[in-house]
């Protein structure tokens, strides 16, 4: 099973940046598509971003044209770059992978971005 490690959140202003990153250990990550998910208070979490093995990309409409999704598999790891940031993208972001041959799924432990007004 992949161990996933996430970094990089933080507060930052409306209209800022962060960079989230997840590294990955304890499988060959090129096998898994990976994903980004967030949970604000009081709501179900919920997909933010994910990418496959081959690089094709998805995204939530309320983030589409601000976030990116990036995977570097030499590195084991996956980045969320998020731009323009709102105070409604305030949530814990977790990692996500899941493998393509045995369809398990890892979660890291999550980190938290507040966006502030």
């Amino acid at each position: 099973q992949v161990q996933l490690v996430e970094s990089g959140g933080g507060l930052v202003q409306a209209g800022g940046a962060l960079r989230l990153l997840c590294s990955a250990s304890g499988s060959i990550f090129s096998l898994h598509v990976a994903g980004w998910y967030r949970q604000a208070p009081g709501k179900q979490r919920e997909v933010v971003a994910t990418i496959t093995t081959s690089g094709t990309t998805t995204y939530a409409d309320s983030v589409s044209g601000r976030f990116n999704i990036s995977r570097d598999n030499a590195k084991n790891t996956v980045y969320l770059q998020m731009n323009s940031l709102k105070p409604e993208d305030t949530a814990v972001y977790y990692c996500n992978t899941q493998e393509i041959f045995t369809d398990r799924v890892s979660w890291g432990q999550g980190t938290q971005v507040t966006v502030s007004s």
